[in-house]
């Protein structure tokens, strides 16, 4: 699984609307210039709603990082 850094998530999420869903935070994140790597990450998540930008760094962190 694709490792991301916290800090290039957050970068690219950055004027994200929460609550969010998976496959909104993945456009988003396309659209704002992410890595490989953190568009993995993020696509690796469960699918559900994220309620703040650390529920998203928590779970893409985890699961992106297994």
């Amino acid at each position: 699984m694709a490792k991301t850094n916290p800090i290039e998530l957050q970068k690219c999420l950055k004027g994200m609307d929460y609550p969010a869903t998976k496959e909104k935070l993945v456009d988003h994140a396309k659209k704002h210039g992410a890595t490989k790597s953190t568009v993995d990450a993020l696509s690796a998540m469960p699918k559900k709603e994220y309620e703040s930008p650390a529920a998203v760094t928590k779970a893409a962190v985890k699961e992106g990082g297994k």
